[in-house]
């Protein structure tokens, strides 16, 4: 199967990369010349790029955020993250990143994400989001509906 770059992949599509469990979102791209550092791999603040490309693309999707500035859709910030890099990723190499929300609470929601080349997990980042108002400090309370798709879409479990 010939990978379609920048378009979310299908659960058939993911498992055929060698992706288990299959994720709520996956988008597949290469390596670009520009992503590497001097010892010929992806540099490590580019995983953090992917990661965070994929995030926007995952709140959009899922109607957590929007980038219109409207000043009423709650801002979106991470509290906390946590990355583990477990093999490199040269030049060239197709890779899929993925993106999961696995836990929620009241105002925050726990988002794990996932980067795959060649059928293996080559790094990983876990991170806490919160709701923010859109013109203050203040937490916000996720909505019922996005609640409801975190439970049914993502599998993700209530931490009350």
């Amino acid at each position: 199967m010939s990978l379609v770059y920048l378009t979310p992949l299908s659960p058939s599509q993911q498992a055929v990369e060698g992706i288990d469990p299959v994720q709520p979102l996956a988008i597949a791209d290469r390596v670009r010349y520009s992503e590497l550092d001097v010892l010929n791999h992806v540099n490590n603040k580019v995983y953090m790029e992917w990661f965070e490309r994929l995030r926007v693309l995952y709140g959009q999707a899922w109607g957590i955020t929007n980038l219109g500035n409207d000043g009423r859709t709650p801002r979106t910030v991470i509290r906390s993250g946590s990355i583990h890099f477990r093999e490199e990723i040269k030049m060239d190499s197709d890779y899929i990143a993925t993106c999961r929300c696995t836990a929620f609470r009241t105002t925050s929601y726990t988002l794990a994400q996932q980067i795959w080349s060649g059928g293996t997990l080559r790094a990983t980042f876990d991170c806490v989001m919160v709701l923010l108002d859109a013109q203050s400090p203040t937490k916000v309370p996720i909505p019922q509906a996005m609640r409801d798709r975190f439970e049914i879409i993502d599998g993700a479990s209530f931490e009350g």
